[in-house]
């Protein structure tokens, strides 16, 4: 896997660095995990302050994407419920117990 940064933007405003990158090479599209881990230790961040966008596609070998680095988690909260869930590794949200209705006899 070959991680390319190809635009980075500084946002004061929210607290955080915006980066462009894209993914390049052979056989299946990187996992979440993985891109997120090559991407910090390129930017030097710590992975619980990245929020990771890929788009895959159809075809081709290359996937692009976008990060959002934050400088701190108080930054964070901002960000959507379900996109803190899916970086934390989380699955959808739960849902609620139906109650039935008592069986008549």
């Amino acid at each position: 896997m070959d991680l390319e940064i190809s635009q980075q933007k500084e946002n004061t405003l929210l607290n955080r660095k915006e980066v462009n990158f894209s993914v390049v090479g052979s056989g299946p599209t990187p996992n979440r995990k993985e891109v997120k881990e090559a991407l910090c230790s390129k930017l030097g961040a710590d992975p619980k302050l990245v929020i990771v966008e890929i788009k895959q596609g159809f075809g081709i070998a290359m996937a692009t994407g976008f990060a959002k680095v934050y400088k701190d988690e108080a930054s964070m909260k901002i960000e959507e419920e379900y996109k803190l869930r899916r970086e934390r590794g989380e699955k959808g949200p739960k849902k609620k117990e139906e109650k039935k209705a008592p069986e008549k006899k």
